[in-house]
């Protein structure tokens, strides 16, 4: 069997839960041969993997979305295209943010092999363009809405053109640009498709949209409109849609999915390898962990603020960030940020190995804006360490637990810094508390959220779509 696994932002460039992910599914299903078709945003990252490949990936395609602004046109000048009043119109409800039928854009590009660029300088498109500017945005600069259309459009039609790989089954980790890819894998060759969402992909866009300066005020819901409208095509050429608790896929149904395609299959981890982890020896300080990558949505400046506060309350406490930097820009501010409240013992780690460094940590936090089911979370509990979480994805859900078991760490409300620091200085001077809520955790994870268990329901996954 032949799986083409479909990526965006994550596998093999980065590291994070996904990535990690990833590459422990891949291992755990040594009989079944993957292709590795990621989506990155710059080419100057082509090759520039941060994971050893597997023995059984035997392709990788690497596609960069920056790569859309160096297409070349077939035709000069003002051109005339030999499309239909249909294809056209089409095109024009993907930038209104109005349903469409993905399958005529998928012919035109995939079978009729059209050009983007010539499309987007094509007669018929600027004329589309400007009926639908006038009759919807009259008192828009055409000019801006001209280039906020093909910024928009680029990426989209470069995906659109790109050449499918052969595989038995396409799963994407996202329903965003990956979605893209595996609706056209599925149409073109006739194939299982199935996605798997570890956060929900369209909701996190959105946010990150709301909040971003590049985005004109009154082209914003145009391009979360977009993003809408790439869950809506995933959700409906999807065999199977899997999240990794219930809640998620009700969210899923809310954004169009048949209910009748989700499943839901839990993260899991190596219990056997973090188990046996012992506590920290007492040195004197107080140590707190934070298992994630440097990036806006992981709100590390959050973070730095609660701990400012604790440092008060807790002047022996130390706060380690283990991860890579996923976003250089907000690495600086986030350094700045430390200079500013002149706080100390903040250790940025960079990568480690989180079964080593974690013999070092008390207890682990995670002040993330949007999760899914934190593999930090479970791998901190299979280590025998308590967890402060915020209320995202199914945080509450791990620390406070259906079966009985008790709490295993402390829940607070998302950008709440003065919860996050009181929830923090109760971890640091309640040791008996802690060591209580490891034992929970544990046994949580033991029962519940080994890795063989989730990748068995994949295993029955591929059977039943096949």
């Amino acid at each position: 069997m032949r799986v083409c696994m479909i990526l965006e932002g994550c596998y093999p460039y980065v590291f994070g839960g996904v990535s990690s992910w990833t590459h422990q599914y891949i291992q755990a299903m040594p009989n079944v041969e993957f292709v590795i078709w990621c989506i990155g945003a710059k080419a100057e990252d082509k090759g520039k993997f941060k994971f050893t490949m597997p023995d059984n990936v035997v392709e990788v395609r690497e596609v960069f979305l920056d790569d859309a602004l160096r297409m070349a046109k077939v035709s000069g000048g003002k051109i005339k295209l030999n499309v239909t009043k249909e294809q056209i119109e089409e095109l024009g409800k993907l930038f209104l943010g109005q349903s469409l039928n993905w399958e005529i854009l998928f012919d035109m590009f995939q079978n009729k092999r059209i050009n983007p660029v010539d499309l987007l300088m094509s007669e018929d498109f600027l004329q589309e363009l400007i009926k639908i500017c006038k009759e919807n945005f009259p008192y828009i600069s055409f000019v801006e809405y001209f280039h906020t259309i093909r910024s928009m459009l680029l990426p989209v039609l470069y995906l659109l053109i790109q050449d499918v790989p052969e595989a038995d089954i396409y799963h994407s980790t996202a329903t965003g640009y990956g979605g893209l890819l595996g609706s056209i894998g599925k149409w073109k060759n006739n194939k299982p498709f199935i996605v798997t969402e570890h956060g929900i992909y369209t909701r996190e866009r959105e946010e990150e949209l709301l909040r971003a300066k590049w985005v004109l005020p009154h082209f914003r819901k145009q391009w979360i409109n977009l993003f809408y409208l790439f869950s809506e095509c995933a959700y409906n050429m999807a065999d199977r849609v899997t999240a990794l608790f219930r809640r998620a896929n009700d969210t899923q149904v809310e954004l169009g999915c048949p209910r009748e395609k989700l499943r839901v299959i839990q993260n899991g981890v190596h219990y056997d390898r973090f188990c046996n982890i012992p506590a920290k020896v007492e040195d004197g300080y107080i140590d707190i962990g934070a298992i994630v990558r440097i990036a806006k949505i992981k709100d590390i400046k959050t973070m730095i603020y609660a701990f400012a506060e604790v440092k008060i309350k807790v002047p022996n406490a130390r706060l380690h960030i283990m991860g890579d930097v996923d976003d250089k820009e907000y690495f600086e501010e986030c350094k700045q940020l430390i200079e500013q409240l002149q706080t100390k013992d903040i250790i940025f780690t960079g990568v480690v190995k989180i079964i080593e460094y974690i013999e070092k940590i008390d207890f682990v936090i995670l002040t993330s804006i949007s999760e899914g089911q934190p593999l930090s979370v479970l791998e901190a509990f299979a280590a025998g360490r308590a967890c402060v979480t915020t209320d995202v994805g199914c945080c509450r859900d791990l620390l406070e637990g259906t079966d009985g078991l008790g709490e295993a760490g402390i829940c607070v409300p998302p950008m709440h810094k003065e919860r996050l620091a009181k929830a923090m200085i109760a971890m640091c001077q309640n040791k008996e508390m802690r060591d209580e809520m490891a034992v929970v955790g544990r046994k949580r994870v033991a029962q519940f959220f080994t890795h063989e268990g989730s990748m068995e329901k994949y295993r029955e996954l591929y059977k039943e779509v096949l």
